[in-house]
């Protein structure tokens, strides 16, 4: 018995993301918790647990680092529509070019250049393969996973399976924080 799943195509999926992304943003119920709220492909909310006083701090970091070495726009909690629903990556860097194309959305339809991951305890291998997969499909050019040394680990969409040394587009970013 062989099983297929028919997904829907990419413009069907960013409609049924557009429209539950606003559900989820009116929800003044939502916006009390105190969980990052993600959709999945079926617009089924899924939360995690808040960030630690170190997560934030280290996104806060990368942040810094990455504007004051690049320029651009830093967007903490970055929500990326994808193929399997809105992702929230902890940060995401956009040049000011990309960003004047999605600046009006609540969910950017393009992916930033740079989208990073912070680690969790909670957080998966193959959790974060699957968001590296759906951010390089949404446009993204690298994703940064920075695990709980605050060492970094930069993958390109040239090859996204391979972790490379350093970044591309920002070299002088440090390898740890």
């Amino acid at each position: 018995m062989q099983l297929s799943i028919s997904l829907p195509s990419r413009a069907e999926q960013l409609e049924i993301n557009r429209k539950r992304w606003a559900q989820v943003l009116a929800d003044r119920g939502l916006a009390t918790l105190p969980y990052r709220i993600e959709t999945n492909g079926l617009g089924q909310i899924v939360m995690t647990p808040p960030a630690s006083g170190g997560h934030s701090n280290t996104q806060g970091e990368i942040a810094f680092r990455l504007r004051q070495l690049l320029g651009g726009r830093t967007l903490p909690e970055c929500p990326i529509s994808t193929r399997d629903g809105i992702k929230v990556a902890d940060v995401g860097w956009y040049s000011d070019e990309r960003f004047t194309l999605v600046q009006d959305q609540q969910a950017f339809e393009l992916a930033p250049e740079i989208c990073v991951e912070v680690l969790s305890p909670s957080n998966t291998a193959d959790e974060m393969r699957m968001k590296r997969q759906l951010y390089f499909a949404a446009g993204a050019e690298e994703v940064w996973i920075c695990d709980l040394s605050c060492t970094h680990h930069f993958f390109s969409v040239s090859d996204p399976e391979t972790e490379i040394t350093s970044s591309i587009r920002c070299p002088n970013f440090p390898k740890v924080l």
